[in-house]
């Protein structure tokens, strides 16, 4: 098998809706085991941006929102976007600032994912920040958040029951509790 090799054939596609932050299109194809069949996409318009805010005591801030598409309230790391002829690092500092009010002085890579690829294209990169200082938060006028400071522990303890189901923050606190296991933090 060449994992490099598309067995999808396009027969055509129409973009069913489009704003400012995704598409959706709808394909005719023909899938790999030669039969005609639909398939829809999720197209994303900007790269997802996550941020682990850990201090020298190993406390993390969280922030707490309802979400909409869920329609329930969420515990998670600060997250965004950010357009992809920026760097998405600058987008992370933004996003970190904007919504927790920290800033760092220190910034590492933590992992690189997508998010749901069996429906939409959305890639994310995470960071890890550290050297923090407190300045004041500016939100979007979308948001409203709830920021918590928690110890490491408590934040992973969140994600074993069940209480933190982000994808983006599970990732993350699971690469960080890693890289603690192996004495890399």
């Amino acid at each position: 098998m060449n994992e490099h090799h598309n067995p999808w054939t396009i027969i055509n596609a129409e973009d069913r809706y489009d704003n400012k932050w995704i598409t959706l299109t709808h394909y005719n194809v023909v899938n790999p085991s030669g039969g005609k069949g639909i398939y829809g996409k999720v197209h994303f318009k900007n790269v997802a941006v996550g941020v682990v805010p850990l201090d020298e005591e190993l406390n993390i801030h969280l922030v707490g929102q309802y979400r909409f598409t869920i329609d329930k309230y969420s515990w998670e790391l600060p997250e965004g976007g950010g357009p992809f002829d920026e760097d998405p690092l600058d987008a992370a500092k933004r996003e970190l600032e904007e919504e927790t009010g920290l800033r760092a002085n220190e910034w590492s890579e933590l992992l690189r994912m997508h998010l749901s690829n069996s429906v939409s294209d959305e890639y994310s990169i995470i960071y890890l920040a550290r050297g923090l200082a407190q300045h004041a938060p500016m939100p979007e006028e979308t948001e409203q958040l709830a920021v918590k400071k928690v110890s490491f522990d408590e934040a992973f303890r969140m994600v074993e029951e069940n209480v933190i189901t982000d994808s983006m923050t599970i990732a993350a606190l699971m690469k960080v509790k890693v890289l603690m296991l192996e004495g890399k933090l």
